[in-house]
């Protein structure tokens, strides 16, 4: 369990003063000699700071090893809303949720429990992210643009990424707990992966949930299509397999609602997200079938078509 990592990030993100630095004076509480980096972005409508960590492996890239690398991303616009609204917003969840996996991660390896590939936590802190109109609820914004965001959160040792995102305001997922989407990679919807699936049953002891996407929504931000959210936003700016992690809920709640954010299920998010970094470190979970999406590709071709702005009239 988690809830001890939670309890204790909440606090230090629930607060109008939060930043990248009490985060990674959290995380070297943890571990010394943490591997974190903290710097400021700043953005058309304001700033945040960009939190990385490291969590080496025993046979890690970043140490010369051969082990893969999990990239682990929470996406969000900002953990509060101020002035606006007061105290830590539901989009803040996916935030807290990696968080949490990163100092969990740092607490077994000071108990002697290192996994065999490098762990890659990235997210940004900021207290006082904008908001935007949406249907059926009102976003979060970011103070930063999208190409921004992925500039900075996907690193080129990541093998493959689960990016995790608050996606509760919408009326497609009825079901309060996380899901995850189909595997997307290069502009392609790919099938659902067992090895993932299989985890989720055992870290939540019930039948795994999985969210639809559309076309659209593995498409960038800017082209004016409808997107469910920014959880898959990160595949469009990649070509390693991506699957979204969403913190949902049965009704639809707004981004920046606030007093949204439960315990349980960042708390089942955060340990699916460690058992499949101990997994795919050790080449027990795939994300796609190679040799399948090798032939669908020779079949139908190219699709980095959708990961781009497309054609602009």
């Amino acid at each position: 369990m988690l809830y001890k990592q939670i309890i204790e990030l909440f606090e230090i993100l629930d607060d109008s003063k939060a930043d990248g630095a009490a985060v990674e004076r959290y995380l070297r509480s943890v571990k010394k000699d943490a591997d974190v980096q903290v710097y400021p972005l700043y953005g058309d409508k304001g700033k945040t700071d960009v939190v990385k960590i490291c969590v080496h492996g025993s046979n890690g890239k970043r140490n010369g090893g051969s082990a893969p690398t999990l990239g682990v991303i929470g996406r969000l616009g900002g953990l509060g809303a101020r002035p606006e609204r007061i105290g830590f917003v539901s989009d803040g969840d996916g935030a807290l949720t990696v968080l949490a996996a990163a100092a969990k991660l740092l607490s077994m390896q000071e108990k002697g429990d290192q996994l065999p590939g490098d762990v890659v936590i990235v997210t940004h802190v900021c207290a006082d992210a904008p908001t935007e109109p949406h249907e059926p609820v009102d976003f979060m914004d970011s103070p930063v643009s999208m190409e921004q965001c992925n500039e900075e959160e996907i690193t080129d040792d990541m093998d493959a990424i689960l990016t995790v995102d608050t996606t509760k305001g919408n009326r497609v997922i009825n079901h309060k707990g996380f899901a995850i989407s189909p595997t997307v990679k290069e502009g392609y919807i790919l099938k659902i992966s067992d090895d993932l699936l299989d985890l989720m049953e055992i870290t939540t002891g019930k039948m795994p949930f999985v969210f639809p996407i559309t076309t659209q929504d593995i498409t960038p931000y800017g082209n004016d299509l409808y997107h469910l959210n920014s959880v898959l936003q990160p595949a469009t700016a990649t070509n390693v397999p991506v699957v979204g992690v969403a913190i949902t809920t049965e009704t639809a709640v707004p981004g920046c609602g606030t007093g949204a954010t439960h315990g349980e299920d960042i708390d089942m998010t955060a340990r699916f997200i460690l058992e499949t970094a101990k997994n795919f470190g050790r080449g027990q979970c795939k994300f796609y079938d190679e040799e399948e999406f090798r032939h669908l590709v020779e079949l139908y071709g190219s699709m980095h078509r959708l990961q781009t702005l497309g054609e602009q009239k």
